[in-house]
């Protein structure tokens, strides 16, 4: 029966995650939660992660006042949080509520400033896993152009 309900989740290209679903999955809270949906889910291989960038970021009262830029960790920290939920998606409920560490960041390039107003579109892709240990590239974009890309790789641990 478990056989028949994996096959049926990989079946589900397109698969949409809600901001209500997303909390229950990854344990990131306001103002450190930096993905409001998650689009296009295909169990084990992608997912895009969606991060409406207003000017109410508190980030953005410092870094800069006269010229609001989303500090690039915060852009791979949003990578790192789509990646955990489709981590939490693919391994299923048993999953839910775990830690997902960063392990290493590999080939970080911002390409362009993000700013209030943009909508970061975070595209993730499994490299591979083994075990508890999952590596991804992602690919950030605003208006289809792109902004950020890395390679980081990210531990599953109870809390």
């Amino acid at each position: 029966m478990e056989d028949q309900v994996e096959t049926t989740i990989a079946a589900e290209p397109g698969l949409t995650i809600e901001i209500g679903r997303i909390v229950e999955m990854i344990p990131h809270r306001y103002p450190f939660l930096m993905v409001d949906r998650v689009v296009d889910v295909v169990h084990s291989e992608r997912a895009v992660g969606i991060k409406n960038v207003t000017i109410n970021e508190p980030f953005f009262q410092g870094h800069f006042p006269s010229r609001p830029v989303m500090p690039g960790v915060l852009i791979i920290e949003s990578m790192a949080q789509t990646a955990a939920v489709l981590v939490v998606h693919s391994l299923g409920p048993s999953a839910e509520g775990k830690l997902v560490y960063f392990m290493s960041v590999e080939n970080a390039r911002f390409r362009k400033p993000v700013g209030p107003g943009d909508q970061l579109m975070v595209h993730v892709f499994k490299e591979r896993s083994r075990g508890n240990v999952w590596k991804f590239r992602a690919e950030a974009k605003v208006d289809g152009v792109l902004v950020a890309e890395a390679t980081y790789s990210a531990m599953i641990l109870d809390q």
